[in-house]
């Protein structure tokens, strides 16, 4: 029999795996250091037709570990209870951008869905990109793994029917 998990039983996939990944804003990724130690940090990042995109400072490491063949996971997850606990994990390599207008798009992205218009710091993250040699890599996922354990959990609602005394909290007034 094969093992059940979350992920076989309650699958997120498709356009559904799709929009939770372009609405949430943070990305755990781990690569894999040259001497075989992991690295491991939250980063930003964007989807743009099913593609996602991470821009990575030049000194941050991901990028040459995750183009060096080396492997490469990310996760994507959120909740904070079992009931609401849903997330992607993602094996896969980067790709570092060189198309001018793909690093404009992904710019102008990551200010859509991290700034706004007079935001206090969005010109110094620009502008710190700049400075530093910021790069955008693309994740080019080998396999993804979705779960959402909200499918099956409903919240609770007060119910209009006879129930016994001892069943008192959930009636309406």
């Amino acid at each position: 029999m094969a093992e059940l998990t979350a992920s076989s039983f309650l699958p997120l996939k498709g356009e559904k795996r799709w929009a939770y990944l372009s609405r949430e804003k943070t990305i755990r990724v781990a690569s894999t250091n040259e001497d075989g130690s992991i690295y491991l940090s939250p980063l930003w990042y964007v989807v743009n037709e099913k593609r996602i995109f991470v821009p990575l400072d030049a000194g941050g490491r991901h990028g040459g570990n995750g183009t060096s063949g080396r492997p490469l996971s990310a996760l994507v997850d959120s909740g904070d209870e079992y009931a609401t606990v849903h997330g992607v994990r993602i094996h896969g390599n980067l790709k570092l951008v060189s198309d001018s207008k793909i690093v404009k798009l992904v710019n102008e992205l990551m200010f859509d869905k991290y700034f706004y218009v007079d935001h206090p710091y969005a010109e110094k993250y620009f502008e710190f990109g700049e400075f530093v040699g910021r790069q955008v890599y693309e994740l080019i996922p080998e396999k993804m793994i979705g779960w959402d354990m909200r499918e099956t959990s409903l919240p609770t609602i007060p119910e209009k029917r006879d129930f016994p005394a001892h069943i008192q909290d959930r009636l309406l007034p």
